[in-house]
C-alpha cells in the first residue's frame, strides 16, 4: 500500500539549529521541540541507536522510502541535509489504483507536498533534500545513496507485490558500498507463511524478508535486537494493528495493549551481494 503524508503532518520537519554547513547533533535533533508528540514512541522505535546501528552518520547521502506520516523524517532531514543530503522516495503513482480522484490527486502531488513541508523549516537545507517517485529518479542519484532506509513497510510491499520494483530501485541508487537498513515488524518463532507471508496481519517471517532482499541482489550483513519487544506475542487476529500507536479496536482492552507497547520488530542490515 503506498504511504501518504497526511495534513496533519504538514509541518513535518524541523531542527533545534539554524541552518548551516555543520552537520547537527543527532541528540539535539532528537530533542527538538517539535517531537514533543513523537518522543514517547521513542522507548519503542530507539532512533539513536537504530541510526547508529544501520551506521548513518550526518555527511551521507540518505534515501528513506514511504515516510508517509514523518515520524522519522522529523530525525533525519534535519539531521542529514545540514552536511549530507536527505531523499525521500516512494512508488510511482501512475501505478496506483484510487476509490476516487480525490485520491489519486492526492497521491500525485505527494512530491511536490513532501518537498515543500520539508523545505519549508528553517533548518533543513533545501538544497540538500530530494523527494520523487522511484520511475523518476534523476539521473545524479544513480549510485551516490550511503543508506536506505525501509521502516515498518516491508509488509506493505510483499503484500501489494511491489517489494521487487523498490528494492532493485535501491540497488541502483546505492553505491558500491550502500547498504540498506530495514525495521519491520516481526512475526513470532515458528509461524507459518500461510499465517504471515500470504496473510496480512502486517508482522513478517525473518525468513520471508531475508528472502526477498537476496532475490534482489542484497545479502544479510548484520541483525540487531534493538527493535524487540518480547511482550508482543505477535499473533493478534486483528493483525500489528491492535496495539499501539493504531489501538484498532478503541477502549476495549486498551490498557492491555498499552502495557505491552508498539510491535516486535526485527532491524536488519542488507549490503549488495556480489
Amino acid at each position: 500500500m503506498r504511504l501518504f503524508l497526511s495534513v496533519a503532518a504538514a509541518a513535518i520537519i524541523a531542527s533545534p539549529l539554524a541552518a548551516d554547513d555543520h552537520a547537527p547533533d543527532l541528540e539535539e535533533v532528537l530533542a527538538a521541540d517539535l517531537r514533543d508528540d513523537d518522543r514517547a514512541r521513542d522507548q519503542y522505535r530507539h532512533p539513536a541507536e537504530t541510526l547508529e546501528f544501520f551506521g548513518v552518520e550526518p555527511t551521507m547521502t540518505v534515501a528513506e522510502y514511504g515516510p508517509g506520516g514523518g515520524w522519522y523524517s522529523r530525525v533525519l532531514a534535519p539531521y542529514i541535509s545540514q552536511a549530507g543530503t536527505y531523499i525521500a522516495f516512494d512508488q510511482d503513482s501512475d501505478g496506483g489504483t484510487y476509490r476516487d480522484r480525490a485520491q489519486e490527486a492526492r497521491a500525485k502531488g505527494w512530491t511536490e507536498r513532501f518537498f515543500e513541508a520539508a523545505t519549508s523549516q528553517e533548518s533543513v537545507n533545501g538544497d540538500n533534500v530530494k523527494v520523487f517517485e522511484i520511475d523518476e529518479m534523476p539521473e545524479d542519484v544513480v549510485g551516490t545513496v550511503d543508506r536506505v532506509l525501509i521502516f515498518r513497510s516491508m509488509h506493505g510491499l510483499n503484500i501489494g507485490n511491489e517489494a521487487d520494483t523498490v528494492l532493485k530501485a535501491a540497488r541502483v541508487m546505492l553505491k558500491d558500498d550502500g547498504m540498506v537498513g530495514v525495521v519491520q515488524h516481526r512475526a513470532p518463532e515458528g509461524a507459518s507463511y500461510d499465517d504471515y507471508g500470504a496473510r496480512q496481519r502486517g508482522y513478517m517471517r525473518t525468513q520471508d524478508v531475508v528472502a526477498i532482499f537476496e532475490a534482489n541482489g542484497f545479502e544479510l550483513a548484520a541483525e540487531s535486537e534493538i527493535n524487540a519487544n518480547p511482550n508482543d506475542p505477535a499473533n493478534w487476529e486483528g493483525g500489528v494493528w491492535t496495539l499501539p500507536p493504531v489501538l484498532r479496536y478503541g477502549d476495549q482492552d486498551r490498557d492491555r495493549y498499552l502495557a505491552i507497547g508498539e510491535s516486535d520488530r526485527m532491524t536488519l542490515l542488507f549490503k549488495k551481494a556480489d
